[in-house]
């Protein structure tokens, strides 16, 4: 910003502080009488932007249906539904932090971007990409990376996770729309009462009596899944965009409280909802999007007292397709482009005697013990026998067939074959790593 950038994004994984952040920058900046907007896009992330402003003791406005409008203060939190209707009332800020940056692209957000060129502009947010791959170099100038998933996670800003992955969903004849599976053919593909009825016995089975978001396809979906929890004597509660507010902060409130165990949504809680004490996520809709993704599995990620770790249980497969959650990724404002296959899924083989995952180097069972038969015996998977994945042995296989690629050309092909967005800005990044590294190791001229 001193060398004269207006428009910065910053990339920070899911429960790294980014709103902690914002509180601070604009802090600073109120101290200094300069006027500051904090842009948000759910009710729910404006009352936990109060909050922290409290923290901070940020004297501030809310700018959303039904709240008291403080046009006079320097700070103002806003709903961008509402801020787009009355932004002209209000004092020109000099800097606007927009929070869940990777919607930028929208219309109400573009037309206030586009509406204070002068003003410095600050996105926030874990997955710097539009839904279709796209990058945000339109709207940014410069990129900054905070720590990565797996150094919070090691230095305990996050949890440690167990994952486990489906043989459920078949999304192979789904067509795609704007980048993502088409939701009325999805919808039923994942409303069935095998993929509902596996995810109440594996929740059962793995997350017992653990506060656990569900991530659903449609209402109708979700409203099922809630009705066989609750079936199941597990108390459960369903909500979305189209919920009555009193009735969703009240759904919120007693999952909070632990009066109700599951909280299943629609397109609700995949971004920004801040709660430590989700101990476990559901994951019943498969997604193209990475990013909708890591937003869905970093909602269990948080931290709190008593949690040791968190539990996803990803019954829509969607880690076969995107890889694990703490999984390095090298991000840029360019975006990684439509995916264009499904070659990113872990070589697994399925343990015929406890059903847990294996990848396939491995001569006996990591969990029971079986001794596996030669390489060529074919494991047939148990239909919605969700398996855990070893995130350690999945880094560590891959950071192997790194390290056995020698050429630049060699890192891309493995960049492909992964089906990495950008095989070549992965593949580049990870070579000039590797270079600056032995130059200052003396082993390059």
């Amino acid at each position: 910003m001193r060398q004269g950038t207006r428009r910065v994004l910053i990339q920070s994984p899911t429960g790294s502080g980014k709103t902690a952040l914002t509180a601070h920058m604009i802090a600073t900046a109120v101290s200094r009488g300069l006027t500051c907007w904090f842009n948000v896009h759910r009710r729910e992330l404006i009352k936990q932007s109060a909050k922290a402003f409290c923290l901070e003791n940020i004297k501030h406005g809310v700018v959303s249906s039904g709240f008291d409008e403080h046009k006079n203060a320097l700070a103002q939190i806003s709903s961008i539904q509402t801020l787009v209707k009355r932004f002209k009332r209000l004092r020109a800020p000099k800097l606007i932090v927009w929070d869940e940056a990777h919607h930028i692209a929208a219309g109400s957000w573009s037309k206030i971007f586009a509406a204070f060129p002068e003003a410095f502009h600050i996105g926030l947010t874990a997955t710097p990409e539009r839904l279709d791959g796209k990058g945000l170099k339109d709207w940014f100038d410069e990129i900054v990376s905070g720590p990565s998933v797996s150094w919070l996670i090691e230095n305990n800003y996050l949890s440690p996770y167990r994952i486990y992955a489906p043989g459920g969903i078949q999304t192979d004849k789904i067509h795609t729309r704007m980048g993502d599976y088409a939701k009325s053919e999805l919808a039923l593909a994942a409303d069935t009462p095998t993929i509902t009825g596996n995810a109440i016995t594996h929740y059962l089975k793995h997350a017992p009596g653990k506060r656990a978001v569900v991530f659903c396809v449609s209402i109708e979906h979700s409203q099922h899944v809630v009705g066989q929890f609750r079936a199941a004597g597990i108390k459960a509660a369903h909500v979305d965009g189209e919920t009555n507010v009193n009735e969703r902060d009240s759904a919120v409130k007693d999952f909070e409280s632990g009066k109700i165990s599951i909280l299943s949504n629609v397109d609700l809680f995949g971004e920004g909802f801040d709660l430590p004490s989700i101990e476990a996520a559901v994951l019943l809709r498969p997604t193209k999007s990475l990013g909708l993704y890591l937003q869905q599995c970093g909602r269990a990620l948080r931290t709190s007292p008593g949690k040791t770790e968190a539990i996803i249980l990803d019954h829509a497969g969607n880690c076969q397709r995107h890889g694990l959650p703490d999984e390095e990724r090298g991000w840029t404002l360019d975006g990684r482009g439509e995916r264009k296959s499904n070659n990113n899924a872990a070589s697994i083989k399925i343990c015929p005697n406890c059903f847990a995952a294996q990848f396939s180097g491995l001569q006996k069972c990591r969990l029971c013990g079986f001794i596996f038969e030669g390489e060529g015996r074919k494991v047939t998977e148990v239909e919605g026998e969700l398996v855990e994945v070893d995130p350690a042995i999945v880094r560590r296989n891959r950071m192997r067939e790194q390290g056995r690629a020698d050429s630049l050309d060699d890192l891309i092909r493995i960049g492909k074959k992964r089906g990495y967005r950008n095989p070549y800005a992965w593949a580049h990044h990870v070579f000039q790593a590797r270079q600056a590294k032995r130059l200052a190791q003396g082993r390059v001229a």
